[in-house]
Parts: C-alpha cells; structure tokens; sequence
C-alpha cells in the first residue's frame, strides 16, 4: 500500500519536492555571494564611486561601508 500511495502522489510530490531543491539552491548561492570576500569588496569600490558620483551622503555611505566591512569581517573568520 505505501508504494501504490507514493505512485499516485508523485504528480504532487514531485514538483514541491523540485521547487524545495531549487529554493535551497537559490539559499546556497545568496550566502554564497553574501559572504565572498571579492564581492563585498566590489560593493564597497561601487560605494565610494557612488558618494564620489555626489549619489549619496556622507552619512549613508558610513553606514553601508559599516556594514560591508562587517560582513568582510564575518568572512574572514
């Protein structure tokens, strides 16, 4: 009886099951790009060339590269 079920729910089962891979594939690549060195050093270069661009404050670009260099930090170790 558990194989007949198993059969008769995969039409249900198995594109859950697929769209729960791919949502952990997609989990792996965000902390993946999330905690790359080069990356968050490319995202503080694009930083300062924004507040040397006048885009945005003084104070915002403090806060963001505050955050950029934790997350390096958080890297590293």
């Amino acid at each position: 009886m558990g194989l007949l079920t198993r059969i008769l729910s995969l039409p249900i089962s198995a594109p859950a099951g697929g769209a729960l891979w791919i949502a952990g594939k997609i989990h792996e690549a965000a902390e993946a790009e999330w905690t790359d060195p080069a990356a968050i050093r490319r995202a503080l270069t694009a930083l300062e060339q924004e507040l040397e661009a006048g885009r945005i404050s003084e104070e915002a670009f403090e806060d963001a590269e505050l955050m950029l260099l934790q997350r390096l930090k958080a890297a590293k170790s």
